[in-house]
C-alpha cells in the first residue's frame, strides 16, 4: 500500500506541473498579440504602480496594523526624500529608491530614531 501512495504523490506533481506549464505559457501559443480594448490597455498601463502601491503604502503608513501616532518615524522622512528626489528627476527611478532607502538607513541607523 505504501508503494501507492508514492505513485500518487508522483502523479499528483505530474499533474502541477503540466497545469503550471499550461496556463503560465497560454499566453505564448497565439501567433499574433490579442486585441485589447482601449480602456483595457489603459488600465494595464496603470497595473505595476498600484500593485508597488498596494505593497510599499501599508508598509509605510501602518505600524502593527495601526496608523503611524509618531510624525517622527523614519519612514515618513524616507518617502519625503524619495519624493522630492523623484520631483527633482523625474525618470531616475533607481535613484528614487535608492535616495529613500539611504534616508531610511540614515535615520535608523545614524540617528537611531523609530
Amino acid at each position: 500500500m505504501h508503494a501507492a501512495h508514492g505513485v500518487y504523490a508522483w502523479l499528483a506533481v505530474l499533474a502541477l506541473v503540466l497545469v503550471t506549464v499550461l496556463t503560465r505559457s497560454f499566453f505564448l501559443l497565439p501567433d499574433r498579440e490579442p486585441r485589447l480594448p482601449g480602456w483595457l490597455r489603459q488600465g494595464l498601463r496603470h497595473a505595476p504602480v498600484a500593485a508597488l502601491l498596494a505593497m510599499v503604502v501599508p508598509e509605510v503608513f501602518l505600524s502593527n496594523g495601526h496608523l503611524l501616532a509618531d510624525w517622527r518615524d523614519a519612514r515618513l522622512f524616507a518617502v519625503a526624500a524619495a519624493l522630492l528626489y523623484y520631483l527633482a528627476r523625474r525618470n531616475d527611478v533607481t535613484g528614487t529608491i535608492l535616495a529613500g532607502a539611504a534616508t531610511l538607513m540614515l535615520f535608523r541607523l545614524g540617528l537611531g530614531w523609530p
